[in-house]
């Protein structure tokens, strides 16, 4: 009996061992890391509102363990425009508040290559809750278009510990043009039950943001 075969053949089984093992690992991770995917539903949407098929667009990274998917849900008033837009992120580790409020601030940021002048001086800063009772954080600016057109964006976002997900929702409104101003389309981008940016029209349970179904 050569005991040096012995412990070669030894150390190769722990080596395959070992390599199931991790294979098993990785299966049972990537199969409970699945991106639960926030969304708005047609129900709420409801006929003056629809998913712009065209903009979605995800992404994977890390041999899928961190991935992203965004959707996009337009108004069907081209002369008052208006957009949300929805992404979910699903990290190896959740991101945290402060990453999740930067990411928001750099999206709205992207608005000035679009032709967008940002007030910065009009920013509104809170909390509120949705309608299935994740607390978010928000910020609300003023601004104008290329043709001098007012406009209003805010940018909202939480994490939901339910799916593992980190949410950042994109909202836009154009409230003016040369025939007037229209702020319903805007009302419905923010209105949520408590009336958190204003009673009457800014109050129900309606609101495109206030619904957002992320589990």
């Amino acid at each position: 009996m050569n005991p040096k075969g012995g412990r070669r053949e030894n150390k190769a089984y722990t080596i395959i061992a070992i390599a199931i093992i991790i294979v098993i690992i990785f299966a049972v991770f990537f199969s409970t890391n699945k991106l639960k995917e926030a969304v708005i539903e047609g129900n709420i949407l409801g006929s003056g509102w629809s998913e712009d098929i065209s903009e979605k667009a995800s992404d994977s990274q890390l041999l899928g363990l961190e991935k992203w998917v965004s959707y996009t849900y337009r108004n069907n008033n081209s002369m008052y425009p208006a957009y949300i837009t929805v992404t979910s992120f699903k990290n190896l580790f959740m991101m945290s508040e402060d990453d999740l409020w930067q990411k928001t601030l750099d999206t709205i940021n992207l608005a000035s290559e679009q032709g967008i002048i940002i007030d910065q001086d009009s920013k509104i800063t809170g909390n509120r809750a949705t309608k299935n009772e994740h607390r978010t954080s928000y910020i609300v600016y003023d601004g104008n278009n290329s043709q001098g057109e007012m406009i209003k964006i805010i940018g909202e976002t939480w994490s939901c510990g339910v799916s593992g997900t980190s949410i950042i929702c994109i909202g836009f409104a154009q409230l003016s043009n040369n025939s007037g101003t229209n702020d319903g389309y805007w009302a419905r981008i923010i209105r949520d039950k408590e009336g958190s940016f204003g009673l009457g029209d800014y109050q129900g349970e309606d609101g495109l943001l206030f619904n957002v179904k992320c589990h």
